[in-house]
């Protein structure tokens, strides 16, 4: 067993900036990485619509997004562009390949792209990373920027700079490390949102604040109107994982916090083939590697929130899919628990011990 890293949240830096006439905008700053530049994200209401003003957008720009996200976001990014291309990919985890990858490079290369374009995600997980991944392969990386529009990627999935694309059925097999030139998160774009969608972004919130922050757990826990506290629970969480990465860019310790909940929660997910969201499989992944004192309370929080806790397939079947896990040393693979909120340890364990907790616990 590894020790336990202290980190508190009254340690994390948020710069809260303007920019234009905003007036409402939280600018938080995440720091260099070794061979890459710092990049901002802002987080402010109604920015999709400034996002000529944000972002360098006078230039030919590459906008992947997925036939779940609304028309419109896309559009209003491209008639604040130069010169758009929208490149739209069917909804879900299938689309993150490298044959729909292929597709978004030929095109880019038809289009006369030139290394001083950039490529953008509108939408949730599968678009960015599918067009981040792209964009670190076109004329080896040209710009990328991020307008995640769902609670899952506002998050989480949109900081730290991790694209990848899924292979023979194993997520996210094939990627590499590529940081956007900016983030720009619009809580307002939640809105069209369903209830289970957004409950399965905020298990990537569970997952942060259960690990690192005590008190946003208890937020989450008491949230009796969770649409007037998303835009605090984005902030923090986006703190939390901005802290992280910039100790841990390239995921070589502390950053394999993240994985809380996703070792096991992979495996379902490679193994349901589209039937649960990734968050949906996160909260199940979580629950056997929580402490005693602390599991029943976790239930309870991602049960207020439709969550399942509990899995009813294959336990048995899981298991081979947990030896292609990328968290895989020798025969052992590194999991994350979390004995007491606020507070985890990395232990490596072997599939079959794996196993005895998912017999056990889920």
């Amino acid at each position: 067993m590894m020790g336990e890293f202290g980190i508190r949240s009254s340690e994390f830096g948020v710069d809260v900036r303007r920019y234009g006439a905003a007036d409402n905008s939280t600018v938080i700053r995440v720091g260099d990485a070794p061979g890459a530049a710092g990049y901002d994200i802002i987080i402010e209401p109604g920015a999709l619509r400034r996002a000529g003003e944000l972002l360098d957008l006078d230039r030919r720009v590459m906008i992947v997004t997925d036939g779940g996200v609304p028309a419109v976001y896309a559009q209003t990014l491209a008639a604040q562009c130069r010169e758009a291309h929208i490149f739209t990919v069917s909804q879900g985890e299938e689309s993150k390949s490298l044959s729909q990858m292929s597709a978004i490079l030929s095109e880019m290369l038809r289009l006369g792209f030139a290394r001083g374009d950039c490529v953008a995600a509108v939408g949730g997980g599968v678009p960015g990373d599918l067009a981040a991944f792209t964009a670190s392969c076109y004329m080896r990386g040209v710009d990328f920027y991020n307008l995640p529009t769902t609670l899952l990627s506002q998050v989480d999935s949109s900081v730290g700079g991790k694209a990848a694309v899924n292979l023979d059925g194993v997520k996210n097999a094939v990627g590499a490390f590529w940081f956007p030139k900016k983030v720009v998160i619009d809580p307002d774009l939640l809105a069209t949102l369903d209830r289970r969608l957004l409950a399965a972004g905020l298990a990537e919130a569970v997952k942060m604040a259960a690990t690192l922050d005590a008190d946003l757990l208890t937020l989450i826990e008491n949230s009796r109107d969770l649409a007037a506290d998303l835009p605090e629970i984005i902030s923090r969480s986006v703190g939390l994982k901005k802290d992280v990465v910039e100790q841990d860019p390239y995921e070589k310790g502390l950053r394999r916090v993240l994985n809380f909940g996703h070792t096991v929660g992979h495996a379902i997910e490679s193994a349901e083939e589209g039937r649960f969201y990734h968050g949906e499989c996160v909260a199940m992944g979580m629950v056997p590697f929580c402490g005693d004192g602390l599991r029943d309370r976790l239930k309870a929080i991602l049960e207020k929130y439709n969550l399942p806790t509990g899995y009813g397939g294959d336990r048995a079947a899981l298991l081979p899919l947990l030896t292609k896990d990328k968290k895989k040393l020798g025969g052992v693979i590194r999991t994350v628990v979390c004995e007491k909120a606020g507070s985890f340890a990395l232990v490596d364990m072997t599939p079959a011990e794996i196993g005895e907790r998912m017999e056990k616990y889920l």
